[in-house]
């Protein structure tokens, strides 16, 4: 018997729509943030993330059956990441994670995961 993934513990597609859903909620109304998002619509940046959320935490492939290999640093390089953008993109992702009433444990492994991958999106100190 396989163990079941985080995915499906948490709630699968359902939960990571409405985190993603959430944040880009948030970031709509974060002038800062939002002007990192060139397309007039956060609608696909919206889709790009959920598909990635789901697939890293065991639900479906497609993420890189779409976009290939997520390769997140590289795909964020281009974009100047500052202390102070991963600060305000971590208060709209936990803002986020604040709606979906995990058990502890499982609220505990996702906010650890989102700390840890925006500190390691920073590629600029220059605010």
């Amino acid at each position: 018997m396989t163990a079941e993934s985080f995915y499906d513990q948490v709630g699968g597609h359902e939960t990571f729509s409405k985190l993603v859903h959430e944040f880009y909620a948030g970031v709509a109304t974060d002038p800062t943030l939002r002007a990192l998002y060139p397309e007039d619509d956060l609608g696909p940046a919206e889709t790009r993330f959920r598909m990635f959320l789901e697939q890293y935490w065991g639900g479906p492939t497609t993420y890189s059956e779409q976009r290939g290999h997520p390769r997140l640093r590289m795909r964020h390089q281009p974009f100047k990441v500052t202390p102070g953008q991963r600060d305000r993109w971590l208060t709209h992702i936990m803002a986020a994670v604040d709606t979906l009433e995990l058990s502890p444990a499982n609220d505990l492994i996702l906010r650890d995961y989102l700390n840890s991958a925006a500190q390691s999106m920073v590629n600029s100190l220059d605010d």
